[in-house]
């Protein structure tokens, strides 16, 4: 695929979204965008709908835990075209004192598990999630162990009496 057509993506959330898309920029064949967090099911549901794009295979969520920075927290959104061969990252910012984000499960049925796996790991909480809790640990886990201020050397039991 050429660049002229990965901008294009870039270009249309720019043109249709505005200020909610705070930065951009293409980098090894990915076009990658920053945005409000307010407007990701908005976004994400124009990506997955426009007929220039149709992004209808959203493959991740994940997490960054940027400690040292304001907004602390970043949610990583990896969504592919199979009609239109071409991808792209979308990431928005959370802050430490309010991790969260509004679920895109709505948008892509699949993203249910990693939105789970994405609190589970790093605390950061889906709005209007159908069912958030944790998915790799146990209910009695306590912490996020890939927050970078998680203590290395902590040890808690990971089954319960019975399990």
């Amino acid at each position: 695929m050429t660049e002229e057509r990965k901008s294009l993506v870039l270009e249309k959330l720019s043109s249709r979204f505005g200020a909610a898309i705070l930065a951009t920029h293409s980098d090894l064949g990915d076009d990658t965008a920053l945005v409000a967090r307010d407007k990701i099911v908005e976004i994400c549901t124009f990506l997955r709908d426009d007929t220039d794009l149709l992004f209808a295979l959203a493959i991740d969520i994940t997490g960054v835990d940027y400690i040292d920075e304001s907004p602390r927290f970043e949610v990583v959104y990896h969504l592919y075209s199979i009609e239109k061969k071409i991808r792209v990252r979308i990431k928005a910012r959370v802050p430490a004192d309010d991790p969260a984000i509004d679920s895109v499960s709505g948008v892509w049925s699949g993203m249910n598990w990693y939105e789970r796996e994405a609190f589970d790991m790093y605390g950061i909480r889906f709005n209007n999630h159908p069912d958030l809790r944790r998915i790799l640990l146990p209910e009695t886990f306590v912490g996020h162990p890939l927050r970078k201020d998680y203590p290395k050397k902590m040890r808690q039991p990971t089954l319960g009496r019975g399990e």
